[in-house]
């Protein structure tokens, strides 16, 4: 599918993955709207954009926050084809070691703040009866690992979300979701983590297999891509090296 004249938001956009995935999305001629908390970040990644946009202060954690990003960004654009949800978190932690406020940050960026634009988004999806809805999960939500139960739990909890709203949203709707699910993407989300004993004991130096934010962004591109006679369901990327 041609992507030109497309209106997408993306959550996070002053992160890595979602600033990748915005100038990716404006290079294919897509008119963006920048969500995100860092106000700077977002007015830098602006100027790199080949096509209009705007900036939307979000805080995902926020109901109230995310309501008004959205309403502005209707008002402005009239309407949202493609919503992006890359804001997210991953302060990993062993269980034992008990931080509880990261557990709960996690779950309250990663899951509901994913509920939130999901529930800003749909009224007009649902009345343009179209629309496609991509959620970068993980691949730590399909293959647990030590120290990162609640990270894990949090990413499951998107892509069950988005099989979920597969089911719901597509047959009746023509609404569109794709869950993305990266592995070792060279970003700064390690530096979320405090347990200290858990950065003793994983290696994250040296030449660690990592894949690039860009080549998360055309996993998110193909997706959009397809004929809208295709659903793009799950694509799951890890670094070449990595089992």
């Amino acid at each position: 599918m041609n992507l030109n004249g497309k209106t997408a938001l993306v959550t996070g956009a002053s992160g890595g993955i979602g600033s990748a995935i915005a100038q990716k999305l404006s290079a294919a001629n897509c008119t963006v709207a920048l969500a995100g908390r860092n106000l700077e970040r977002l007015e830098e990644v602006q100027q790199s954009l080949l096509n209009d946009s705007i900036i939307v202060e979000m805080d995902v954690s926020q109901s109230n926050n995310v309501a008004a990003g959205f309403e502005k960004t209707l008002k402005e654009f009239g309407k949202i084809d493609i919503l992006v949800n890359a804001a997210g978190v991953m302060p990993l932690t062993y269980l034992k070691n008990r931080h509880l406020d990261e557990w709960l940050e996690t779950i309250e960026v990663n899951v509901k703040g994913t509920l939130r634009c999901v529930h800003e988004v749909l009224p007009s999806m649902k009345d343009q009866k179209a629309g496609h809805i991509v959620n970068i999960a993980s691949v730590d939500g399909q293959e647990i690992l030590q120290g990162g139960a609640v990270y894990g739990a949090s990413k499951a909890a998107v892509i069950e979300l988005s099989r979920a709203m597969r089911m719901e949203l597509s047959p009746e709707f023509n609404i569109r979701v794709t869950s993305i699910e990266p592995g070792t993407v060279d970003t700064d989300l390690r530096e979320d983590i405090t347990d200290e004993e858990l950065l003793e004991d994983k290696d994250y130096g040296g030449d660690e297999a990592k894949m690039s934010t860009e080549d998360i962004a055309d996993a998110v591109y193909y997706a959009l891509s397809q004929p809208n006679s295709v659903n793009v369901n799950e694509l799951m990327l890890k670094p070449t090296g990595k089992s």
